[in-house]
Parts: C-alpha cells; structure tokens; sequence
C-alpha cells in the first residue's frame, strides 16, 4: 500500500488513498480493540441495505492499526452544501430521507445506544444528582432496535458521480431509539458551521417521520451528556445548558 496521497485529516487518524481502496491510519492513542471494533461494525452494517464501503482489512501500517475499505468517488454532502448554497433546502431533505432509511434497518449484532449513553453519563464528572435525573430518564425513554449512526452529519455522506449516496464512519454504529441518533445530529448542527440550520433540520425531521418536536428533545440533555467526555472547551457551555434543563422538568 502507498501512502502518499491524504485525503483527509481528522483528529488522531490521517486517511490516504491508494488506487480503489482507502487506508484510514490510527495514531498511537488509539486501542487496537477500538479500531477493531470500528471494523467490525462496519462489516455488521455491511448486511444492510444501506450504500456504505466495504471493508476490504485490517492491518498493521508502519506500527501504527489501520482499516482499509473501498474508496468511494465524488462529494461529500457538506462540500456540496457549502458550493451549491441555492440547493441548501435540497441537500437538507436528502440528509434527512438518508437518515429515515439507516433508522428503517436492523444489525441486531451492534452494542445497544442506550448502554453507551448510561456508560457515559456514568463517566461524566457531572454532581450526583444530575447523573441520577440523566439515568432515570433514559431508563424512561422507549427502548427501540433501530440503526443508529451515532456520528451522521454531512461530512459522512459522500455522493458518487453517479448520484448514488454512501455513508461513511460507522465508528460509533449501534442499535437504539432514532430520536437518540436525531438528538445527536441536532447538536452536531448546533455547534457546527451550519448551526443557522439546526432547527430546520430537527423540524424536517418531526414532520418527515411524524414524530414530535418535544418527544426528541427529550433525548437531547441525555445526548448532550454523553458528549461531555471528548468535547471540544469551546461546546462544552453549550452543552451544559441542555444538560442542566433536565432539572427544570
């Protein structure tokens, strides 16, 4: 394999292609059982009927673990977005109908979402109490076995040249309620470039799959929680602003 040609960059890892295939490289922080499990859930998600790369290995690169899977040709959702402004209404529909099919499907085999997020609420450094109001009302939320992205945002979405949309970075895959996976995009949007289209989104969504605005924002202390661990200093104010409303219910 070559490793001259990067194409992208995200923290901890450096993403290079080679022909049809791209090898995406962990750095030494990373757990070899992390990066398995990455795979592994990609493979997982592979059964679906879901337009996703393949995994094509897992291998040791110059010491460092790295998954190689298929390349896919074209543009990510968020680079058309941001070059095609005047179809900004468009994209934002498709985003949505993709997000309505990977909640349509089942990979029974994936960790459950709820586990993950009383995991990381257990983890947060947040006082008893609200740790406690957190746990209880997941404990309360409807336990469902839909496919949950846990990272779907459109810099995850690559468009072929031929239209077809794949989804990238099942990293964080697992099985769960999709207003949780919902409530996660909604936050992803409120802290991002495109935090103006934060609401549009979370609207589309409810009116799209006939489901209410308050059911889904229900989730979002609980989410937001979950992100305390590895966010950004900049997001973490924000954050603490849902988590704290949990106490005003």
């Amino acid at each position: 394999m070559k490793l001259d040609q990067i194409i992208a960059k995200p923290v901890g890892k450096t993403v290079y292609r080679d022909g049809d295939v791209v090898i995406k490289v962990f750095d030494e922080s990373y757990d070899k059982a992390d990066v398995l499990n990455e795979a592994l859930n990609q493979a997982r998600v592979e059964r679906s009927q879901l337009n996703i790369p393949r995994v094509r290995g897992v291998e040791l690169v110059e010491g460092k673990w790295a998954v190689v899977s298929d390349f896919i040709e074209g543009d990510t959702l968020y680079k058309l977005i941001s070059t095609l402004p005047e179809k900004r209404g468009e994209f934002m529909n498709q985003f949505v109908e993709l997000q309505r099919l990977v909640h349509s499907q089942t990979c029974p085999m994936l960790n459950r979402f709820k586990d993950k997020l009383n995991t990381k609420i257990s983890q947060s450094d947040l006082d008893v109490q609200l740790r406690y109001a957190l746990h209880t009302r997941l404990e309360s939320m409807p336990t469902h076995s839909k496919l949950c992205h846990g990272d779907f945002n459109p810099k995850n979405i690559i468009i072929s040249r031929d239209g077809t949309p794949f989804i990238l970075d099942w990293s964080h895959a697992s099985v769960g309620n999709a207003s949780a996976d919902v409530a996660q995009t909604y936050l992803q949007f409120s802290m991002g470039e495109y935090r103006d289209d934060a609401e549009r989104y979370l609207n589309l969504f409810c009116k799209m799959n006939d489901v209410t605005k308050r059911y889904v924002t229900k989730w979002i202390p609980i989410v937001a929680a979950s992100q305390l661990i590895r966010c950004k200093p900049a997001e973490k104010p924000f954050l603490m602003k849902w988590v704290e409303s949990i106490r005003e219910d």
